[in-house]
């Protein structure tokens, strides 16, 4: 009879501790993105959202705040946000955290990934988990890839074929003083805005060009405000992190944490591989409304490689020389 009571105390007790630990859940977590449903970047973020309401049956529930407007639309203070506490978690772009992770630049190294199979050879890999390590030292814990895909460039003045073309061309880039040295270096005139901004400066002629993956170009209609010249020279790519607030991480039990990560893993998936099967649609439904599209022989491919060089010298002290050597050495290696 004793043991029988005692059984049923600690079972009581772990019940109301379960309980407790329940109870201090938030009723809904905040989820920062900067593009939203229309985007293949909103729907890596509705998928997770998806997944954890539907594993967890209710208990935990997020809300997507797109358009970076949980930091009045500057998106490189979305990862601050985040460590502070403001921000629960996200679904960010390795280019907009890296002024607070500086590893995360490795991925805007110019030229450095040629094709889907390195980006995931750097991802899956040990650069990749060093690069996690890294976000996860300055407050925030990562949990998935998604992928924002390789960006190209746009300009409404001429066909850009070799690094000469790009002289004095403005151009729009994000905040990230990696791509004013890349642009810089290529003869471009650099300048830095959010993408809040950006489209009003195209349309009043303000920039000349701007450079982003194709499924920016086509669901924001870029080719209406005078970018009809598009080159494809997969130049970086940008894949995106699924992850939470380390303040916030720590306030779920084993058990929720598992399955938190195990939503962002299936959901990052589910978009890579949509996004990427929509790729050739998009560059038709481009092609198809005028849009003139150069893409680059391997000459003229090695020209914009060989131009941007410089900035290797200037990046690999401060991403990390043996992280950069990983990623090389992957992309090197990586299975085709």
């Amino acid at each position: 009879m004793l043991k029988s009571r005692s059984l049923i105390a600690v079972a009581a007790a772990t019940l109301l501790l379960s309980s407790v630990a329940h109870a201090q859940y938030k009723d809904e977590y905040t989820v920062s993105t900067v593009l939203p449903s229309a985007f293949p970047w909103g729907q890596a973020a509705d998928k997770w959202v998806e997944l954890v309401k539907e594993r967890s049956e209710g208990r935990i529930n997020m809300k997507i705040y797109s358009n970076s407007q949980l930091v009045s639309g500057d998106q490189t203070k979305e990862f601050s946000a985040m460590r502070s506490g403001l921000i629960d978690m996200a679904v960010g772009s390795t280019i907009n955290w890296s002024p607070q992770v500086p590893q995360l630049n490795l991925f805007s190294l110019p030229f450095l990934m040629p094709d889907n199979a390195a980006i995931d050879a750097i991802t899956q890999g040990d650069a990749g988990k060093a690069v996690f390590e890294a976000i996860e030292k300055r407050g925030v814990t990562p949990l998935a890839w998604g992928e924002n895909g390789f960006r190209e460039l746009s300009n409404s003045k001429r066909a850009i074929s070799e690094p000469a073309d790009l002289e004095g061309l403005k151009i729009r880039v994000v905040g990230s003083p990696l791509f004013q040295d890349t642009f810089s270096e290529l003869g471009a005139n650099p300048t830095q805005m959010s993408w809040a901004d950006a489209k009003p400066a195209l349309t009043t002629g303000a920039v000349d060009g701007q450079e982003n993956p194709l499924s920016v170009f086509d669901v924001a209609r870029i080719d209406q405000v005078g970018q009809e010249h598009l080159t494809l020279w997969h130049y970086m790519a940008d894949p995106l992190v699924f992850a939470v607030s380390n303040r916030i991480w720590g306030q779920f039990n084993a058990e929720d944490q598992a399955l938190l990560k195990q939503a962002a893993v299936d959901a990052g998936k589910w978009e890579i591989e949509k996004s990427r099967a929509e790729l050739a649609d998009t560059l038709q439904a481009i092609k198809d409304r005028g849009v003139t599209v150069t893409e680059l022989t391997q000459a003229q491919h090695d020209a914009f490689v060989k131009a941007t060089l410089p900035v290797y010298e200037k990046w690999i002290p401060r991403i990390g020389e043996d992280l950069v050597k990983q990623a090389q050495s992957a992309v090197a290696n990586r299975k085709q």
